[in-house]
């Protein structure tokens, strides 16, 4: 049976530990030489075809750096690309199709970027070779009797050009300088540049500087950029991230039209949503995330989604995870279910500078989650903050006792402290609890970070950190801002449902802003819609029962949805479908109530 052993780099620390991982070793201990020094790190080498997969090392080591898998036999010879020894492997690769829109899901760190740069021709994969690096002719054998084996061929022959979007667009001012407007046109080769800057709301940037564009305009300009060049085939990897609802079916329609022209596109995104309504067939990576990445055979997006969902795929006999996901078909009526009231706060009024938010006066009730639409710079932070000013002088319990748990859009570390030490700080006994192990350490793998610094932190890391911490404390109201931001499906999803669970049992409440509409449908009870012009005037509506709420701000964007019969999630109906234009004529753009699906 193949074997694979990892050694996490970030989390070896030989120096700081007795080499449990060489002194427990059974194999060690009978002086079968397994385990070797690297010279230059210290860090252990284990030879996976000596290894017996005891798992007694993995217990041992006192940092959780190691990780041995027992593979299918069936992936044996398979293994596309491994990062070097004891370290990620990624096996197979999705085939990407002209005219077509192929999309990419999985947790973070199970390769999907990896396989975008392969398939861009960034990275040559080594087969598994770890001491040497295949040609590409034999790239292309490895491949052969697949559609992969002529998409290398055409790709190592120059045959096709390759136009990539990065996953990671705020490193951009690092190597582009100079006016946005300046930048697109010297990457523009189809003279479409100005029609899509206006599509994406880019016009009023184009005179600024690239290093004075916040995390969304970056979004928008990289996706202009990469559209804008005349290529075969179109990558993006994580187009959605930093943008509104708003931005990102604009981004989707663009996506689409791609392939509408003839192009092949391939798409990798967190919003299971989005990448429904852009993406013609997906492909499931599966895996254990840092250890090993297994890319599942092609499926129509609903099956492929909703596979991935269910957490066992059929044709491959695989399950990934112990229990499906499932969503509510239709939201909890806001007044037969919410009665007892928690706080009120009063009609108020907010301007910075040139920006001014009005905002109507609201109730929200015990139990209750309220989440909070929007666009971008239209001021649902301002909202947040002030209403942390207010809360403390409203209706209901006195300042004294009425508690608040914060969540910030940005977690910016102040301190070099450990994650540890930082939980420690601010959650105090409660880390010991086997509450916090249980429904707040283990769904978002607290544990492995622990000893990490908080500078060192990646973005998802950090804002795992941040919604633990926040999740934790004992509060009347928790206020959550943009918390799936760089959070995978399963991190998204694990974090909602945690939500609901302490709102729920602590008969306490919690405002959410959101973009990802799928985490919204999940999370929400009742929906606030702020409205007006970005960047100088926002308009929030109170909270309002989910049905209305969703179809106030849903009929503004002319979007409808529609609900899958096997999961329950939402779906965004095809523009000019015809659901889209029975549920538009019904005035239904969020769902279509039973009576009227009879």
């Amino acid at each position: 049976m193949p074997r694979i052993a990892t050694v996490d780099r970030d989390l070896c620390k030989p120096k700081e530990c007795n080499k449990e991982c060489f002194r427990f070793c059974p194999l060690m201990k009978n002086k079968v030489q397994v385990m070797e020094v690297d010279g230059n790190s210290g860090r252990p080498v284990i030879r996976e075809n000596l290894c017996v997969g005891c798992g007694i090392c993995v217990k041992k080591c006192p940092f959780s750096a190691i990780t041995i898998v027992n593979l299918p036999q069936e992936l044996e010879g398979m293994c596309v690309h491994a990062h070097g020894i004891n370290a990620f492997r990624l096996y197979r690769l999705p085939p990407p199709r002209k005219g077509q829109v192929l999309g990419l899901i999985g947790p973070n760190g199970i390769g999907k970027s990896s396989v975008l740069r392969i398939l861009a021709g960034e990275l040559v994969p080594n087969l598994g070779i770890i001491n040497g690096q295949p040609s590409k002719e034999q790239v292309i054998s490895f491949f052969a009797g697949t559609e992969l084996q002529v998409y290398f061929k055409e790709l190592y022959s120059g045959a096709i050009r390759v136009v990539h979007k990065v996953q990671h667009v705020d490193k951009i001012p690092r190597y582009v300088k100079g006016m946005a407007g300046e930048l697109l046109k010297k990457v523009d080769e189809k003279g479409a540049w100005r029609e899509l800057a206006a599509r994406l709301d880019l016009e009023d940037l184009l005179d600024r500087e690239v290093n004075a564009l916040s995390g969304g305009e970056l979004q928008r300009l990289a996706i202009v950029a990469a559209c804008c060049r005349e290529a075969d085939v179109y990558i993006f990897d994580e187009p959605a991230s930093y943008l509104d609802v708003m931005q990102r079916l604009k981004v989707s329609k663009i996506i689409r039209s791609l392939a509408e022209a003839g192009k092949t596109v391939i798409i990798a995104e967190h919003d299971l949503a989005i990448l429904d309504y852009v993406s013609d067939r997906t492909c499931i990576i599966y895996g254990k995330p840092g250890a090993y990445g297994v890319v599942s055979q092609p499926y129509g997006v609903r099956v492929g989604v909703n596979i991935y969902l269910d957490g066992y795929i059929p044709g491959e006999n695989v399950r990934f995870r112990n229990e499906p996901i499932r969503f509510r078909v239709k939201p909890r009526p806001r007044e037969s279910q919410l009665t007892d009231e928690l706080l009120s706060w009063p009609q108020f009024k907010v301007e910075l500078g040139s920006f001014c938010l009005e905002s109507e006066g609201g109730t929200i009730h015990k139990g209750e989650v309220v989440g909070i639409l929007g666009p971008n710079g239209i001021g649902k932070t301002t909202f947040i903050k002030r209403l942390l000013e207010l809360l403390s002088s409203v209706e209901g319990p006195t300042p004294r006792d009425f508690k608040l748990s914060y969540k910030p859009q940005y977690l910016i570390p102040e301190t070099d402290e450990t994650v540890y030490e930082y939980l420690s700080r601010n959650l105090e006994t409660l880390m010991a609890t086997s509450w916090f192990k249980a429904e707040v350490a283990s769904p978002f793998l607290l544990e492995p970070l622990y000893d990490r610094r908080l500078h060192s932190l990646s973005g998802g890391e950090l804002q795992r950190v941040s919604i633990a911490c926040a999740l934790a404390r004992e509060a009347d109201v928790y206020l959550l801002d943009e918390p799936s931001a760089y959070l995978d499906v399963e991190q998204r999803l694990a974090m909602a449902k945690l939500v609901r669970r302490i709102v729920e049992e602590k008969k306490a409440a919690a405002f959410v802003v959101e973009h990802d509409l799928l985490v919204m449908d999940a999370i929400a009870d009742s929906i606030m819609v702020f409205q007006g012009e970005p960047g100088k005037r926002g308009i929030a509506s109170a909270p309002i029962d989910l049905r209305t709420g969703f179809n106030d701000f849903l009929r503004r964007l002319d979007v409808t949805f529609r609900r899958d019969l096997h999961s329950g999630r939402v779906r965004v109906n095809k523009p000019d479908s015809f659901l889209h234009r029975k549920q538009r004529g019904m005035g239904e753009y969020y769902y279509i109530p039973e009576k009227e699906e009879e």
